[in-house]
């Protein structure tokens, strides 16, 4: 089955952990940030993949808050990487219609890398073919955490719609379909809360080596579930899409 014959059950949000980029580049003697340059090439196919899918929303994890604690160099390079992809990658991602965000903390971030995301989600913010998100130094308890702080801040009612309202993806729906390359196979603090009803796919593909036909294959496992939402599979049969 190819990804054009189930249309319509292509999932409207996409979202990957993109890991297994140092592991590539030490397996073919490289230093690690070899493999994290890799993988941002990668990134590009991917996001042309996912606009030729029919894909509307695709969140990357791109720096955990917990990737402070790598060695210094490879932070370092992590940033600069960053850097430069928005200077060469931004004007090319706005032509092709593609809005960007950056969920995250951006407090610990260097003054300028700040300015850099958000010139760019200005630039992007009215391009409407894909949402890209690219989570960078991002959490899901630090989501959960600052959603709730903001909330009783302004003396709110924390509720399950409220909270859903104040996180850093508020602006796009739930993931219906979560991929980790790498061989692993845990949510390593990512999108917590948000991937409550996502569907699974698991590869033991490395990032950098991920391939079109490897996202088709998440695509067409996708297709083939039945999202139920707490119903039985017999309702669930009907075609009832209250829950979907």
């Amino acid at each position: 089955m190819s990804v054009d014959s189930c249309t319509d059950a292509v999932p409207n949000h996409v979202a990957i952990v993109m890991d297994g980029n140092g592991r590539w580049a030490q397996q073919r003697m490289l230093p690690r940030l070899a493999g994290h340059r890799q993988g941002l090439e990668k990134l590009r196919e991917v996001v042309r993949w996912s606009i030729e899918a029919g894909v509307g929303v695709l969140t990357v994890f791109a720096f955990s808050s917990e990737n402070w604690r790598r060695p210094a160099d490879e932070v370092s390079g992590l940033m600069g990487l960053l850097a430069k992809a928005l200077d060469r990658e931004v004007p090319e991602l706005s032509q092709a219609g593609v809005r960007l965000c950056f969920p995250g903390d951006r407090e610990a971030l260097a003054p300028a890398l700040r300015r850099s995301l958000e010139a760019a989600e200005r630039q992007t913010a009215s391009n409407g073919t894909l949402v890209l998100n690219v989570c960078f130094n991002y959490g899901g308890r630090w989501d959960i955490v600052q959603a709730a702080r903001s909330l009783a801040q302004r003396s709110e009612p924390i509720t399950e719609a409220s909270l859903s309202d104040a996180l850093a993806l508020s602006h796009v729906p739930d993931p219906d379909l979560v991929i980790r390359t790498g061989n692993e196979q845990r949510l390593s603090n990512f999108l917590i809360w948000q991937m409550a009803y996502s569907e699974l796919f698991f590869s033991d593909v490395l990032w950098p080596a991920f391939t079109r036909e490897t996202f088709q294959q998440a695509l067409e496992d996708f297709a083939r579930r039945q999202r139920r939402f707490g119903r039985t599979p017999e309702q669930a049969g009907r075609g009832d899409k209250a829950a979907a």
